[in-house]
């Protein structure tokens, strides 16, 4: 467990932050962008979490929180000797997140309508925060993506891709299974010009 006595350190006062390893980078890299839209798509989720109240969901949105803590983790743990091998001192994302998200998102998706058209975000308060809660995955993914100065836990970036697909899913299901979603009308404001 983490055990933080005191919130400043004085550590980054020169621009630098530090890696799981004990190195230092700019707190401008690519890294930190991506580690930084992480912890922002987490701020969204727990946004959503309190709109949603006590749905069901909540649950899950609250264990998806706690995985991308372990993202945040993993993207500031450079790859060792083994690679991205999980140990007991090396979070890492592995294939079963990743494969635990999909069967929540087949899930999900059994109940609902196919989409007949692209879905604008809102339709009810809880659809419309986990809409927000999704750009900002797709933002951290692509962050992620960019960072090119070392190589990223492939199963990191799975997870990260397969989230925003959880998040757009959700968001259809707490939208009265899709009843609810605002569909894009294809050039439908063009009269109004």
């Amino acid at each position: 467990m983490v055990k933080l006595n005191k919130i400043y350190t004085r550590t980054g006062d020169d621009g630098t932050t530090g890696l799981v390893d004990g190195s230092r980078v700019s707190k401008a890299s690519a890294l930190m962008q991506a580690i930084g839209d992480v912890d922002e798509a987490n701020s969204a989720i727990g946004v959503a979490v309190v709109a949603l109240g006590s749905d069901p969901l909540a649950a899950a949105l609250e264990r998806i929180q706690n995985d991308l803590f372990d993202l945040g983790a993993d993207l500031a743990t450079p790859a060792g000797e083994n690679g991205f091998a999980p140990s007991e001192m090396v979070l890492r994302i592995v294939p079963e997140q990743v494969e635990r998200l999909e069967r929540e998102i087949d899930a999900m998706n059994a109940h609902l309508a196919p989409l007949r058209s692209f879905i604008l975000p809102g339709g009810s308060p809880q659809a419309a925060a986990l809409h927000l809660a999704r750009a900002i995955t797709r933002r951290a993914e692509r962050s992620a993506v960019a960072v090119g100065d070392m190589t990223l836990n492939p199963a990191a970036l799975a997870y990260v891709n397969r989230l925003s697909d959880f998040l757009f899913v959700a968001s259809r299901v707490v939208n009265q299974n899709g009843a609810g979603d605002v569909l894009w009308r294809p050039g439908a404001t063009r009269a109004q010009a």
